[in-house]
Order: C-alpha cells, then structure tokens, then sequence
C-alpha cells in the first residue's frame, strides 16, 4: 500500500535497488584476470584451494583480512530513494 505521491511497491523498488547496488559493488571487488601462486604484498604461497574457490586471487588470507580491515564500509543507505534525490 503506497502513501502519499508514492506508486504501489515503492519500498519494494528501493530495496531492489539497494540488493542490487550492494551486488554490483561486490562484483566489482571480485578479481579479475589469472590468479597468483603468492601473494603480491607478502609474497607467501597461496593455498591452491583458496586458488581455486577465488578466481583471480592475488592475496593470502592474512593479507586479504588486513585489505578488508582497511577498506571502507557500505553503508547500504540507497542515495536513489532518499526523498531529497526525489525534490530535483
């Protein structure tokens, strides 16, 4: 049931849109290209499991959680459905 000037499904098509901005942010993180045998930062071997379930892998796990320490964080707020994106 919408509200307002709001079409029906209206919080329906932003969380929609929120799923599918945090996906496309995700996939963008992923690597790409050919894996490496060691890691480029520390330069150990990494595990041929950890290869194979992570296509493209250029870190070690000790290294990839500092990476993911270090990044910054999603905050999962969709600008497209705030009411002032609406106003212009």
């Amino acid at each position: 049931m919408a509200s307002g000037w709001a079409k029906d499904g209206a919080v329906q098509d932003q969380i929609d849109a929120t799923v599918q901005n945090a996906l496309l942010q995700a996939r963008s993180r992923m690597p790409q290209g050919e894996g490496l045998s060691h890691c480029a930062e520390c330069g150990e071997p990494i595990p041929p499991a950890r290869r194979r379930a992570i296509p493209g892998v250029r870190l070690c796990i000790a290294c990839q959680e500092a990476h993911d320490s270090e990044a910054s964080v999603f905050s999962g707020y969709n600008r497209r459905g705030s009411k002032d994106s609406q106003l212009r």
